[in-house]
């Protein structure tokens, strides 16, 4: 009877994700960079090359083919269907939760361990990613994978932990290829401890099974390369480190990772802070790990946002811990009861109501999704107004993370993180109806790549288009009674006779489809 009651418990709290993981309607891309690798594994599957990333015709070496594998796999297996393009995404969040939640249960012990994969899961940065068709999740549940297998690792007869510390590296490479030195650099304190792990043949084990893929792939590779394809990946890897387009000051991340780590910023920090005073080893891997990765992030010359995607389960982690010093503080405790039961929800009220009667009107958003922002919002703050200094430490737990979880479960239910193209979704729903388009390919000519916005379109378009044709290099090639994706508009209007316009709309442009008579 126990048993059953233990086994109804766990599946309960498997339930409680559903509806901030899944949703099951009508899904649209962004560009960049989900749009591009989705792009890449059309191409893998349309073509059937598995081996070379493709950008059109062209070969793309600047990455490894990954992610754009496994979503073209996910699609082979299940169907070329949208919702599988996501799946592998889906896989490692779920999985990242489950570590998480693991990694509680190590740091801390089995009570409240489930708070910390919600707050995980209520982040906004973590949440954004998780719904994101790109191999950050992914990365980013590889190192969680690394550092909970270091956690494991009491002594040298723990042989799985070890070969899994040495798994998640070669696998990491394979994503994210030389930025995996990041959380390596930053565990080094922890590692310098637990130094007898490097000399031990299982982790070389584990390192060699890790990095099969990569090699199997720069085998498979090589052969239509002038030069090892590490020398292309490294090439990209020393543009990232000069001045680009993804520069940003020194400070970036000092204001960027409380931005994204919203609603939970000022316990994550509390708690980071607070951990650095444990005499315990756990303070190398709750503060040192992710304050070192701040530091190495800050040097180099690209940062964004999803850099920090890898320590996310552990600021999860010093969030219980925030929340937890806060609570038992006589010093901060009745300031910390006052500004989340007085102060955020008459901030988030008042935003509610100042969008859905001054800004709904003026945003793009539909009646279904300004509803269910409005909604999540209004709930978020009225949940966190209950919050009374009379409250135990579990009422208060619950009382936080009924509100965060209320928003994301209504922003992922509306749409906005699923469908996030969906004014241009919608269009190309009715170009695809159209009987000149059916059973006939769809060219693009490539002379309109020429900015931002003209590729950002046409990647989202040629997702979209039923079946994509090959890239033109100029609009002339394009042979009698073939479609193609064009913004050339002179040459179509001065060659009327020629060309005709078969769809254009504001939501597609700079592009039109056009036919060759």
């Amino acid at each position: 009877m126990i048993n059953r009651i233990k086994k109804l418990k766990y599946f309960f709290q498997l339930l409680i994700f559903i509806p901030l993981i899944f949703y099951f309607g009508k899904r649209s891309y962004i560009a960049f960079d989900e749009g591009f690798y989705a792009l890449q594994a059309r191409w893998i599957l349309d073509k059937g090359n598995w081996t070379i990333p493709l950008w059109w015709d062209d070969y793309i070496l600047d990455r490894t083919i990954g992610l754009q594998f496994l979503i073209a796999k996910s699609q082979e297996i299940f169907g070329r269907n949208i919702f599988f393009a996501y799946l592998p995404t889906t896989a490692a969040a779920i999985l990242m939760l489950f570590i998480t939640y693991k990694l509680h249960e190590e740091f801390f012990n089995k009570k409240y361990a489930i708070i910390s994969p919600l707050i995980l899961a209520t982040t906004y940065l973590w949440f954004d990613y998780s719904h994101l068709a790109t191999q950050d999740i992914i990365y980013s549940c590889l190192v969680t994978i690394g550092v909970f297998s270091l956690v494991k690792i009491k002594s040298k007869d723990n042989k799985f932990y070890i070969i899994l510390f040495g798994v998640w590296i070669g696998l990491s490479f394979m994503m994210k290829t030389f930025l995996v030195v990041v959380p390596l650099l930053s565990l080094s304190p922890y590692l310098y401890i637990k130094k007898n792990l490097l000399f031990s043949k299982f982790f070389w084990l584990g390192l060699i099974i890790g990095f099969i893929p990569y090699l199997v792939w720069t085998l498979s590779i090589n052969p239509y390369l002038e030069k090892n394809i590490i020398f292309y990946l490294f090439e990209k890897f020393n543009s990232l480190s000069n001045k680009n387009t993804f520069t940003n000051p020194f400070y970036y991340y000092f204001w960027n990772i409380p931005a994204t780590l919203l609603p939970w910023s000022m316990f994550a920090i509390i708690g980071t802070i607070s951990n650095l005073y444990d005499s315990k080893e756990k303070k190398y891997l709750l503060s040192f790990f992710p304050l070192i990765l701040i530091g190495i992030l800050s040097i180099f010359s690209t940062k964004t946002p999803y850099y920090t995607l890898q320590i996310s389960a552990i600021f999860t982690l010093n969030t219980y811990v925030g929340i937890k010093y806060l609570f038992n503080s006589k010093r901060y405790k009745l300031v910390f009861i006052f500004i989340t039961s007085k102060i955020v929800p008459l901030f988030i009220v008042s935003l509610t109501f100042t969008y859905y009667f001054v800004f709904k009107n003026i945003s793009n958003f539909n009646f279904r999704e300004n509803t269910f922002l409005s909604l999540g919002l209004l709930f978020f703050g009225l949940s966190w107004s209950f919050i009374k200094p009379k409250n135990s430490f579990k009422e208060i737990l619950i009382t936080l993370i009924i509100g965060p979880y209320l928003f994301t479960s209504f922003l992922l239910q509306s749409g906005l993180f699923t469908d996030r193209s969906r004014e241009l979704r919608e269009k190309m729903e009715y170009v695809s109806s159209l009987d000149i388009v059916k059973n006939q390919p769809i060219k693009v000519d490539k002379s309109g790549m020429n900015s931002s916005q003209s590729n950002s379109k046409i990647i989202r378009i040629g997702l979209l288009t039923p079946i994509l044709g090959e890239g033109l290099e100029r609009i002339d090639q394009l042979k009698n009674s073939e479609l193609a994706w064009a913004t050339d508009f002179r040459e179509i209007k001065n060659n009327n006779d020629t060309y005709e316009v078969i769809y254009e709309n504001d939501i597609l442009k700079p592009w039109k489809l056009i036919l060759k008579k």
